[in-house]
């Protein structure tokens, strides 16, 4: 089969990383006799550099006319005195709406050969971890209006009921695949958006009577990860809360360079990146884990390409590297040896079957 897949490197380490989940991309199309077909774009502080935008429009209508959207990261101190709508992050926030990827699914695994790099007491995190994130990504304070007159500034958070719905039942179908346990998380002790939310959610939970369904606040939520990570199997909340609790659970597995990340729209379509940052300080020294980027490209498998045991492939690939030893500074103990970016890359590679 053909795809078309267009890719967005950016800036820092984002090029190398992308490199490698390519060059694993590429073996499972050998194995399994697929084509894809790579369109290399600018966006990010590469594209200001370049033709003076974040997010230029000859981008995003080749976003639009591909399978798939595989990106980096981008932004770095380079550009950190450009005005907030000049930088390059929001590159990726004029992708997620244009592109209409309003659920951003995080998955928080924690691998057992790397179990000692979890920060938390052995006994809270026995037998593993999997948590699902589904964060709300196109609403809420991040998109609301806002503005700044002299000494004032004003952010408003804003959802509409459909906003909230699409995106529980989102949470709730990957639930009924996993452990059938939805927590939602919200403020509905302060805020009128989560009063919303926890309404809505209550309404859609509904639909799906095989499924539990918990409601936390977000400062407990943010608590209970920390104190007994083993309670959730899907946390669905909206974009500001997600943010924050999704790179807290990546910290619990132990790196963030661990972690992929699914931004979808409708039908499927989706734009699949890690969800650590563009790192300029190691950029180009070989440094960069791109095991991230390289279980992304496997969420593109299953989630947008439905080829399931393409992704399984490279899952079992990631795992069995890790197994082998194979270790980034990041994920090594003091006593192993570390190996770079494009040796993880060929590592993996050489494990598709």
């Amino acid at each position: 089969m053909n795809f078309k897949i267009a890719v967005i490197k950016g800036d820092g380490i984002g090029p190398e990383i992308v490199d490698e989940a390519i060059k694993v991309l590429n073996k499972v199309g050998e194995k399994y006799y697929h084509n894809f077909e790579f369109t290399e774009l600018l966006a990010g502080g590469i594209a200001i550099d370049k033709t003076g935008h974040n997010l230029p429009e000859e981008t995003l209508e080749a976003c639009k006319k591909s399978n798939a959207v595989i990106l980096g990261a981008v932004g770095g101190p380079k550009w950190d005195s450009l005005p907030g709508n000049d930088r390059p992050e929001k590159a990726l926030l004029g992708l997620r709406k244009e592109l209409n990827l309003y659920s951003n699914i995080r998955p928080a695994m924690m691998f057992d050969v790397l179990k000692d790099a979890c920060p938390l007491k052995p006994e809270l995190v026995k037998g593993g971890l999997d948590i699902v994130i589904v964060r709300e990504l196109t609403g809420g304070i991040y998109f609301g209006k806002k503005f700044t007159k002299n000494d004032y500034a004003c952010d408003y958070m804003e959802y509409s009921k459909y906003e909230i719905e699409r995106i529980a039942h989102q949470a709730f179908k990957i639930a009924e695949a996993r452990n059938k346990h939805v927590t939602s998380v919200d403020k509905a002790n302060v805020l009128e958006t989560s009063r919303l939310w926890r309404k809505t959610v209550a309404e859609v939970s509904k639909s799906y009577p095989n499924v539990k369904l918990d409601n936390l606040y977000v400062d407990n939520a943010a608590m209970q990860l920390v104190i007994n990570p083993k309670q959730f199997d899907v946390i669905v909340t909206e974009n500001m809360f997600g943010d924050i609790l999704s790179d807290e659970a990546s910290m619990i597995t132990g790196s963030i360079g661990m972690l992929p990340s699914a931004s979808l729209g409708d039908n499927n379509f989706g734009m699949y990146e890690p969800i650590h940052g563009s790192a300029p300080d190691i950029a180009g020294q070989g440094k960069a884990n791109p095991i991230a980027t390289i279980l992304s490209i496997a969420m593109m498998l299953k989630y947008t390409l439905s080829l399931h045991k393409e992704a399984e492939s490279i899952e079992n690939a990631v795992k069995r590297a890790l197994e082998q030893g194979a270790r980034t500074a990041d994920i090594r103990k003091y006593e192993e040896k570390i190996i770079t970016t494009e040796e993880m890359g060929n590592i993996i590679a050489g494990n598709i079957e």
